[in-house]
């Protein structure tokens, strides 16, 4: 778990193009960026009208079809630990047994915040990474046994990332 953990915090950026497959096989693909302290941006590919953005408070997940932002705290779900590596993972993670040493698994679930589901963080053993590890993806279980996963490629660590890629546009109607 320290390897891992030593991972995520040496990375203070990140870009990578992600897959995301649902609980029923629907794939949506998109880049992720990733900068520290705490900000985070899932684009969806070009006709997908979903964007998720961090902005270290908060996980703002916007729907530009129907007009929707919904803000989860960020702090009460596993996923904190990808934006924000200084907490401490030993209370709410555990390394996975695995017979292939070439990765290393990290469950991720807060007893305090069930509700929020399991993260599993999968890693690539990797000599030119920090912490000899590259961050490959996870597998979200939500609590009504739903699976999402998200599968990274191309990832770029600890490049230039503008505070201007966590903005957004907001879909809701102004009041007059």
């Amino acid at each position: 778990m320290v390897q891992a953990q030593q991972h995520l915090r040496a990375v203070d950026t990140m870009t990578a193009q992600f897959t995301q497959v649902d609980h029923n096989g629907r794939s949506l693909a998109g880049e992720l960026t990733l900068k520290r302290p705490g900000k985070v941006r899932f684009q969806y590919q070009s006709g997908v009208p979903l964007l998720v953005v961090g902005d270290g408070n908060s996980l703002i997940m916007i729907d530009y079809k129907v007009r929707q932002v919904l803000r989860v705290p960020v702090s009460s779900s596993p996923l904190s630990a990808l934006p924000d590596p200084s907490k401490d993972l030993s209370r709410v993670a555990r390394l996975s047994p695995l017979t292939n040493r070439d990765k290393v698994v990290l469950e991720v679930r807060d007893p305090k915040h069930p509700e929020s589901g399991t993260f599993t963080f999968s890693f690539s053993r990797s000599q030119t990474s920090p912490a000899g590890l590259m961050l490959e993806g996870w597998t979200v279980l939500d609590t009504q046994g739903n699976r999402t996963t998200v599968h990274l490629t191309g990832q770029r660590l600890n490049g230039v990332v503008s505070d201007k890629a966590f903005t957004w546009n907001d879909p809701r109607p102004r009041s007059r």
